[in-house]
């Protein structure tokens, strides 16, 4: 009797260490499953940022431009046949959805092969109100800007009128520190309502140098697309004029971005650079009550 008990103690062990294996091995097919579901989603997810974020760049083009760059991105990614669609209004937002088709393993089990990832990303443009890289001349927002119409930019205090001469002490005063800002943009981030310090001596030499440098470094015939990263294109603090002392501007207050496309060198005696100011998107933040003057800044929305 009591050996008959214990053989069906073994066989009751039997059914349930089969029960716990296949309960394992569904956890376990589960989590393989979930985990390459994940890991599609996330995937698809970057790349759909990305293309929106790339795309959104190229809002104040054309519609061409938009769904290039999209496409663009999505190849790269080789996400191409991912694409559900793309909207998009220019000057405002772009919108894109993936979708795609994941192979199952454990799943096929139950009789299912794949399951379906889908994914939305959206971006819009706004005015740029804070940004790294300025350059250390400024435009007063009094001046009204038309866009792909030739302006002077004076470098020299001489027959300015006050609240004109705009070129700016970015990191400090000094003729070395306003030569490396001008090559290289300022490091450091400007923001709307920021007050900033007026570059005082003579800087024409310095400015000179540096703007011949600039072009040479970005071939252009008029006409031309201009490259996005065309070393030309100089990223100018837009001011009102905050503190005037003797008749001389002393200090600003930030109140927005405009971007500046170089057009010409500068002649040894030149004390104002050639170009113009054009619409860009580029790599600033959004901020409320900015000055709009052309340059814009992306970000991603819902």
């Amino acid at each position: 009797m009591l050996l008959q008990l214990i053989k069906k103690e073994n066989g009751n062990a039997l059914v349930f260490v089969s029960f716990a294996m296949v309960g394992l091995l569904a956890i376990t097919g589960l989590v393989l499953d979930g985990g390459t579901l994940y890991m599609t989603k996330s995937h698809l997810q970057k790349t759909a940022n990305a293309a929106v974020l790339s795309g959104a760049q190229e809002l104040i083009g054309t519609d061409e431009e938009v769904t290039s760059i999209v496409e663009r991105v999505l190849k790269e990614h080789d996400e191409t046949e991912s694409l559900l669609s793309i909207e998009f209004t220019l000057g405002n937002r772009v919108e894109v959805e993936l979708e795609k088709e994941v192979p199952l393993a454990f799943s096929k089990l139950f009789g299912r092969q794949t399951a379906p990832v889908h994914v939305h990303a959206a971006a819009e443009i706004g005015t740029m109100g804070r940004a790294h890289g300025a350059a250390p001349l400024g435009i007063d927002e009094a001046i009204e800007l038309e866009h792909y119409v030739e302006y002077l930019l004076k470098v020299d205090e001489k027959d300015v009128d006050t609240g004109n001469f705009g070129v700016l002490a970015l990191g400090g005063p000094g003729a070395n520190t306003y030569e490396d800002n001008l090559r290289n943009g300022y490091n450091a981030e400007i923001k709307i309502n920021d007050i900033l310090e007026t570059q005082t001596g003579n800087i024409a030499g310095k400015t000179r140098s540096v703007i011949n440098e600039l072009v040479q470094n970005c071939p252009y015939s008029p006409g031309d697309a201009i490259e996005r990263n065309c070393s030309r294109v100089l990223l100018v603090p837009v001011y009102k004029p905050h503190y005037i002392s003797t008749n001389q501007l002393k200090e600003v207050k930030i109140t927005g971005f405009a971007y500046f496309f170089i057009t010409e060198p500068m002649s040894n005696n030149d004390t104002t650079i050639t170009g113009m100011f054009i619409k860009r998107t580029g790599t600033g933040f959004i901020e409320p009550d900015s000055s709009y003057q052309g340059a814009y800044s992306v970000r991603l929305t819902k």
